[in-house]
């Protein structure tokens, strides 16, 4: 969490640029972004040289050649190497240190490893310094200066603060998934290092991060072998988007969280351009809910699972296309998918029944995504098997999450989170983690390892969570709504005759009149 301290610090950095003429929020973060990225190369340059000095070994750099750095070749401009690097640029005065920025440095991270597709050129490409004053720009590198980069953790929720002021600015809210409903998918889903995790609509890449997180805390002790520590930095996590804005803000958030080198890339996963397929163990995502796209381009074999240019539908046939047999999703939809009763919403909700091993339907209150949308949403969680396996569907009617469900979103006491992550693995077969609170009563005695035990199975249809057979979702037409199966109980309320309640109202009017009586007397 960062303290007060720091989110002033963080304040005064975006204040400074909003005050020098960039309004756009998204515009502030990409700026203070390029920023960040120039020092990271150099704090990373400064703990390679000091490594090399201690071992008494030289420094095997392949970003420089000699010393110098070749900016463009017609015409060959070339300058100290010494004079791109954060800790010495930053003591410049102000004039040039922006002409030192613009012409030198900032071309150079936009190109660096010598033309190779590496990632800090992919995330940097047709990228564009705005910065607008020396002034602003010698305030703000004064900013992150005193921001402790070394810090993972800090940095880590410094960018998720500036994430956020993006969408308490009401602009590119829609990249931005409440971080309480990644976290309780992502503790619903238990990622492990055994994984290749996907999320083909990343945005700033919310799910990789919170995977990130929660694969540090439950596999710390793995994470020491150097193997899995390579993995973990540069083959564990993907993502997809087409908006460069975002690619750029994505990966440095993975970056910050220590994920170095994640393959994140611009694509269009809908499109036939996107030929990845049985690739992943797991994807967790929050794709377009009306995303735009042409018939023409979406790739034929998603077309052949659901006709539609519906994103949302589309998106339902792409993961199950680039996930393995035995692969496993979470991903939102809007509450339409669930009981649309277009061919397209009956063929891959028939998919997900019929081929695959549906488990879990989560419905959301509309709330959730306030202030930037009001549509109900759900939470869909299957397995890729592409021989069936559903037996039994689990519904949960989430009523709260902790926040108001108005505009303002405050927080509240009523949360039904830790219940859902708890319910959810009562019925999972692989291990719970020993981290999340059981906030629940429990309905039967506690199991020999302390932990409540929960037998859904036994729920009934008007408690919040239940289990509906395969066979009835079937004979309902593969609806997905948890209203078709909900048993809503009625208590009779009996009321006084109509004589009594007569006569309450008059004794009442009489009252009333003797009141007006002895108060005009007065008068």
């Amino acid at each position: 969490m960062i303290t007060g301290e720091v989110k002033n610090k963080v304040d005064a950095i975006w204040d400074t640029i909003w005050t020098g003429g960039i309004t756009s929020p998204i515009t502030v973060l990409e700026q203070i972004t390029y920023l960040i990225f120039m020092k990271l190369l150099d704090d990373n340059q400064l703990k390679a040289e000091a490594n090399a000095n201690i071992l008494g070994v030289p420094l095997k750099n392949k970003v420089f050649k000699d010393g110098i750095c070749v900016i463009s070749e017609e015409p060959r401009i070339e300058t100290d190497y010494q004079n791109l690097r954060w800790h010495v640029f930053h003591n410049f005065e102000p004039k040039e240190m922006l002409d030192t920025v613009q012409t030198y440095v900032f071309p150079f991270i936009k190109n660096i490893g010598e033309g190779k597709d590496t990632a800090f050129s992919r995330y940097m490409k047709d990228t564009v310094f705005l910065i607008p004053t020396a002034k602003v720009l010698a305030k703000v590198v004064d900013g992150i200066d005193d921001l402790d980069m070394d810090n993972k953790d800090i940095m880590g929720d410094v960018y998720e603060y500036l994430l956020g002021k993006i969408a308490a600015a009401g602009e590119n809210g829609q990249f931005r998934t409440p971080r309480h409903i990644i976290n309780m998918m992502v503790q619903l889903m238990q990622p492990t290092l055994k994984d290749k995790i996907l999320d083909p609509a990343m945005g700033s890449a919310g799910f990789l991060l919170e995977s990130a997180k929660y694969i540090s805390e439950q596999q710390k002790n793995d994470l020491v072998k150097v193997d899995n520590l390579k993995y973990f930095k540069s083959g564990l996590f993907s993502g997809f988007d087409t908006d460069q804005s975002m690619l750029r803000i994505g990966a440095m958030n993975m970056i910050l969280h220590g994920v170095e080198a994640p393959n994140i890339r611009y694509q269009d996963s809908l499109s036939a351009e996107n030929t990845e397929r049985d690739d992943y163990t797991l994807i967790m995502a929050n794709p377009p809910f009306k995303g735009s796209v042409f018939q023409e381009e979406i790739s034929k074999d998603l077309l052949a699972l659901t006709k539609t240019k519906k994103t949302e539908l589309l998106f339902l046939s792409l993961f199950l296309k680039m996930l393995k047999v035995g692969g496993r999703c979470a991903c939102i939809v809007p509450d339409g998918v669930l009981f649309g009763s277009s061919a397209a919403h009956k063929a891959i909700r028939k998919e997900l029944v019929e081929n695959q091993h549906l488990q879990a339907v989560i419905s959301m209150p509309s709330g959730v995504f306030k202030p930037y949308a009001g549509v109900s949403t759900g939470i869909l969680i299957f397995t890729k098997t592409d021989s069936g396996g559903t037996d039994n569907v689990w519904f949960y009617d989430m009523k709260a999450d902790g926040f108001s469900l108005d505009d303002k979103r405050t927080a509240i006491s009523d949360n039904d989170i830790p219940d859902i992550i708890a319910r959810y693995h009562s019925f999972q077969q692989k291990a719970r983690p020993d981290n999340f609170m059981m906030v629940a009563e429990p309905e039967k005695d506690y199991a020999v390892s302390g932990q409540p035990v929960y037998n859904e199975k036994e729920r009934k249809r008007t408690e919040q969570s239940f289990f509906v057979p395969k066979q009835e979702i079937v004979d309902n037409g593969y609806d997905l709504s948890i209203n078709k199966y909900k048993e809503v109980e009625y208590v009779a309320v009996e009321y006084p005759p109509s004589n009594e309640i007569l006569a309450e109202l008059k004794d009442l009017q009489k009252q009333i009149d003797d009141g007006l009586a002895e108060l005009e007397a007065m008068l």
